[in-house]
């Protein structure tokens, strides 16, 4: 059975599709998800732990990894998105960044910090700006990258009510383990994956998205057209993800 995900395909059409699935539940996922690190007790409790893993691989120039790290400075600008962290339980969230290319070759860029006003998002959106390319090719491994986000949420400081995974990239899985091995492992403890692919290269990267890496309670992904369309499509992201509303109805975007 598969988890509750949603499919939202961002381009000149700006069509938002999404459907309903059954959560993925997986033998022993309970005592797997055990033996996932946590924060103490006395640490921080925010809305949601949120990885962030951003696609550094030889498809991606320069050009296009610019857009893409540019995407996200602006939406930790945005107004929308500081709005939708303030509007939870906590109004805060933990966010953490690495890149990544092949199976293991993942490099942190932001450690993991705490938003919850508009000069903590400020902090982030200037992290990220500046913060260099850190990898350069080495295969496309989304596989590697979930493994390596896993054990991210042990290292925090914070505990999260909810803990996402949120992948972007523009290729499919092509070194390391299968990643459906990887994403079931993740959901087994928890987590949800959630996916921004980018169609530039395989426009049918979003079927690829949608079947094997998404995954967990509320999974979704929004599929950009282009780097070009990224910094739309982050943003509403990011808001779907910290508002924890990636499953409703269909929607059309401007």
């Amino acid at each position: 059975m598969r988890s509750p995900r949603s499919l939202v395909t961002l381009g000149s059409k700006g069509r938002f599709v999404q459907s309903r699935r059954q959560a993925l539940q997986i033998a022993g996922g309970t005592a797997a998800f055990s033996l996932l690190p946590r924060a103490r007790a006395a640490d921080i409790t925010v809305d949601l732990q949120l990885v962030m893993a951003v696609d550094a691989s030889g498809s991606v120039d320069m050009e296009r990894f610019n857009l893409q790290k540019q995407g996200y400075v602006d939406a930790f600008r945005n107004p929308r998105v500081l709005e939708a962290i303030l509007s939870g339980p906590h109004r805060s969230i933990a966010v953490t960044m690495f890149q990544w290319t092949g199976q293991r070759m993942q490099a942190e860029v932001i450690p993991w910090m705490v938003i919850a006003d508009e000069a903590s998002a400020e902090q982030v959106a200037r992290s990220i700006a500046q913060v260099p390319r850190k990898l350069f090719g080495g295969g496309t491994s989304i596989s590697g990258a979930i493994d390596a986000a896993m054990p991210l949420f042990g290292k925090s400081n914070q505990r999260g009510d909810r803990m996402v995974i949120d992948i972007s990239g523009d290729g499919s899985n092509n070194g390391g383990r299968r990643v459906t091995r990887s994403r079931d492992e993740a959901v087994s403890l928890g987590i949800t994956i959630n996916g921004l692919p980018i169609l530039s290269i395989e426009p049918n990267l979003e079927d690829h998205f949608r079947d094997e890496v998404i995954g967990g309670v509320g999974s979704f992904l929004i599929a950009a057209q282009n780097f070009q369309k990224f910094g739309e499509a982050i943003v509403k992201k990011l808001v779907t993800e910290i508002a924890d509303s990636g499953a409703g109805a269909s929607q059309t975007l401007g």
